[in-house]
């Protein structure tokens, strides 16, 4: 089926939701995407995070289709060995409480927020100025984007905006707080990371009140700076995490990891999801967690991290580079337009990287990235000068 016939298919059967690029893709291997006349793309953006481990793994693959024609659904009435085992090595490799699975990265941001408020009935969410943490309810709710939310309203009460600054959130936590519910580093407001004041004010203030502390790691999990959870890197240990994108090795599924103190919040009944922790998506997710942690690739990471940072420093149309790793964000110069540099990139240097703004850049390639890789990439966007 041509691009036209299905962009014709698009206008007459799909909501509207999404502005896609006139390009289809049929195939991935590695870091690299092919179109439907066969042309060859750099990924750069990874599904926005996504692939990590790479398109079509093959240790990805080979568990796909072995758990497929074994096992495919049973609901969480009953056991399965997958879902158990997923559980204790996310559990394992992070905050060692429990675990609640769900399908994507907003439902385990759902998931967080009510288990802060079963931790303090009622409790009020603080989240910080440019959060992102998804477009369902209360997600939506704890994401202070006037666009995103103004459409909606109303919203889900008792979320607090808290600039950031480490004053800020001390002044915003009280007796009523439930929880802190943050990104380490934003990532769809542009890669922006908080810095380490900010996040230790948060989990001072959060002991000081008896509230939660809880890292959206959606973006930031799964090895994309450098270890396996951002938090590692910071010196502060929250109270829970979330997890998703990355972690089904492109397959769709997220989770709640707690620590100790809230492992045994939640009580049966308390909340549920129909398709969550099923069998393909675990086996996936434990061979896509088994490869993100393995620490020569987080050393890679960090390494082609440095390297394409450095890169992009030198372009003449790059004011800034930030992030962490391999989730990197660089602010334009001038009136050099984000959106139209990443759409002419993709049409005219076959390079998949994605705008988060007028004026940011944002490059997540899988991780498996080579220095080649980083070098093509960088001299595609230096064709793209003005």
């Amino acid at each position: 089926m041509s691009l036209q016939e299905l962009q014709a298919l698009e206008r007459q059967h799909v909501i509207p939701t999404y502005a896609r690029n006139p390009v289809e893709f049929v195939r991935g291997q590695g870091v690299s995407l092919w179109d439907d006349a066969g042309n060859e793309y750099l990924d750069f953006l990874a599904g926005i995070s996504v692939v990590n481990v790479g398109h079509c793994h093959p240790r990805v693959v080979a568990a796909i289709q072995e758990q497929a024609a074994k096992l495919t659904h049973v609901s969480n009435l009953y056991y399965t060995e997958q879902a158990m085992r997923l559980s204790a090595a996310l559990s394992e490799s992070s905050l060692g409480g429990k675990v609640f699975l769900c399908n994507s990265g907003a439902e385990a941001n759902e998931a967080a927020i009510k288990l802060a408020r079963r931790h303090r009935a009622g409790g009020e969410i603080v989240v910080l100025r440019d959060a992102f943490h998804g477009r369902t309810y209360g997600a939506l709710s704890a994401t202070p984007q006037e666009a995103k939310q103004a459409p909606f309203a109303p919203l889900v009460p008792g979320f607090i905006v808290c600039e950031k600054q480490p004053e800020a959130i001390d002044a915003a936590v009280g007796p009523q707080t439930a929880a802190v519910l943050l990104e380490p580093i934003q990532g769809e407001s542009g890669i922006l990371p908080l810095s380490e004041e900010l996040l230790q004010a948060a989990r001072a203030a959060c002991d000081r009140e008896g509230a939660v502390l809880i890292f959206d790691e959606i973006q930031t999990g799964m090895g994309r700076t450098g270890t396996l959870w951002a938090y590692e890197q910071t010196g502060v240990v929250p109270d829970a995490i979330t997890t998703a994108k990355a972690l089904g090795g492109g397959l769709p599924i997220g989770a709640l990891v707690t620590g100790e103190k809230l492992a045994d919040t939640f009580q049966p009944g308390d909340h549920g999801s129909t398709f969550a922790g099923g069998p393909v998506a675990c086996a996936t997710a434990l061979v896509a967690l088994e490869i993100c942690s393995d620490p020569d690739l987080l050393e890679h990471v960090v390494a082609m991290g440095e390297r394409f940072t450095a890169a992009l420093e030198e372009l003449p149309f790059v004011a800034s580079v930030r992030g962490r790793g391999l989730l990197i964000g660089a602010e334009l110069s001038g009136d050099v337009s984000a959106i139209d540099l990443a759409r002419r990139a993709l049409l005219e240097q076959r390079l998949v990287v994605n705008a988060t703004g007028p004026s940011s850049l944002r490059m997540e390639p899988p991780l498996i990235v080579t220095e080649e890789q980083i070098d093509e990439a960088t001299a595609r966007l230096a064709r793209l000068l003005p």
